[in-house]
């Protein structure tokens, strides 16, 4: 009777201590304040694109991508009409 009482005491004992006890939970980041690294339009194909107001591509308001190894990132990016650029 002794040693199972003994038994079980250790036994809790263990698995209060030994277990760790309860994790704690990590907050999850907040990805809408993160920044997204720039790519490296020295080693990248050439991805540009140009964001246009109207459908004859005569009125430019933006442009994202790499072109002939730089990186272009100014204006407006939903524009209605976008022409694509795949090579230099």
């Amino acid at each position: 009777m002794r040693t199972s009482l003994i038994g079980g005491l250790l036994a809790t004992a263990l698995m209060s201590v030994g277990c760790g006890g309860p994790m704690e939970q990590e907050e999850a980041p907040d990805l809408a304040t993160q920044e997204a690294p720039l790519p490296d339009c020295s080693v990248s194909p050439d991805d540009l694109r140009n964001y246009y107001r109207d459908a004859a591509h005569t009125d430019l308001i933006g442009q994202w991508g790499c072109y002939c190894g730089g990186l272009y990132n100014w204006g407006n990016k939903s524009g209605p009409y976008v022409e694509y650029i795949y090579s230099c």
